[in-house]
């Protein structure tokens, strides 16, 4: 079986037609996770319930699975923040976020595995080309905290034309509280005195997302 997984990959670097178990074991093995992996990849997911809950798993929570030593733990931790950044990589080439479909889909791409909150200033040329971005603060399942210190000296060093607030609520719904909103309107005010666009507020929650813009929650003069 691993010898069929591992020809399929290098031919069509594909797992399409492999169950989740299966592609767990030919990482393991490719690896060189020693022991019954077997016996490690049932309890990972008797434990965690499915694929993406044992790859969202903390490294402590997957040593706590009978045989899961540090090596196969940070092995399978590695696995959403390397997706993480492909995700981002891909969306940064050339991109141009000029309507709220791309900016939306960019700030998923930021938040993709977050378990805990985190928040973003994205920076934007005068063109919607993007700058970059850069991540201001993170806390926990359920705040963050964004300093407007911090998020004033990021634009600016962007020299960014304009910005678009992203953060993610891994716990509940996209619906902002009215501290978001409140902050958010803070922000604003700072930042349009030095003549810097606020854009969006973008709110994630796993694939859905919530535009303070498009809500009416944020206006523009």
């Amino acid at each position: 079986m691993l010898y069929d997984i591992q020809s399929i990959f290098l031919k069509e670097k594909s797992f399409e037609n492999y169950s989740d178990a299966a592609v767990l074991e030919f990482l393991f093995t490719t690896a060189g996770v020693r022991g019954d992996t077997q016996h490690i990849i049932d309890g990972l997911f008797s434990t965690f319930g499915s694929f993406k809950g044992l790859l969202e798993a903390t490294p402590a929570q997957l040593m706590k699975v009978p045989g899961v030593t540090k090596k196969t733990a940070t092995l399978v931790s590695m696995i959403v923040p390397l997706c993480r950044i492909w995700e981002r990589a891909n969306a940064e080439q050339g991109q141009s976020i000029s309507n709220r479909r791309e900016a939306e889909a960019y700030c998923r791409s930021l938040m993709l595995g977050s378990r805990k909150e985190h928040f973003y200033v994205i920076g934007l040329n005068a063109q919607c080309k993007l700058i970059g971005h850069q991540l201001i603060s993170q806390g926990t399942l359920s705040e963050v905290s964004a300093y407007p210190r911090s998020v004033v000296e990021t634009a600016l060093n962007m020299n960014a034309h304009s910005v678009i607030f992203s953060h993610c609520h891994p716990g509940g719904t996209c619906a902002p509280s009215h501290e978001d909103i409140t902050s958010t309107l803070q922000l604003q005010r700072v930042l349009n005195a030095l003549q810097i666009l606020v854009l969006d507020h973008i709110i994630v929650a796993g694939a859905n997302c919530y535009s303070m813009a498009q809500h009416g929650d944020i206006t523009f003069h």
